[in-house]
């Protein structure tokens, strides 16, 4: 893995841990940031406007931190606290059953 990856590691997972601060406070609600992420993450992949040689799994690649925060706020609600390697498994195992 070269340093640019570990370094958006570290960014999701403060990333992450802000939201939940976020909601702690009061300042925002799960759902509405869930919903939020989603539309994020919908928009990413409907993206008309992107070029045809763009491959699915590069519009994959840039849905993955919408994806990442919904599992890291679904984890949070659960009451668990899971590391980048376990999140981003999780996504990967309900992408490869939805496909």
């Amino acid at each position: 893995m070269n340093t640019a990856n570990l370094q958006l590691e570290g960014v999701y997972a403060v990333l992450a841990a802000l939201i939940e601060a976020m909601i702690a406070k009061g300042v925002f609600e799960r759902s509405d940031l869930t919903t939020i992420l989603a539309d994020v993450e919908r928009s990413i992949g409907a993206d008309s406007s992107r070029p045809a040689e763009i491959r699915a799994a590069n519009i994959e690649a840039a849905q993955f931190p919408a994806r990442f925060l919904k599992a890291a706020l679904r984890a949070a609600a659960e009451g668990r606290i899971s590391s980048f390697s376990e999140t981003a498994a999780r996504i990967k195992e309900s992408r490869d059953s939805a496909g």
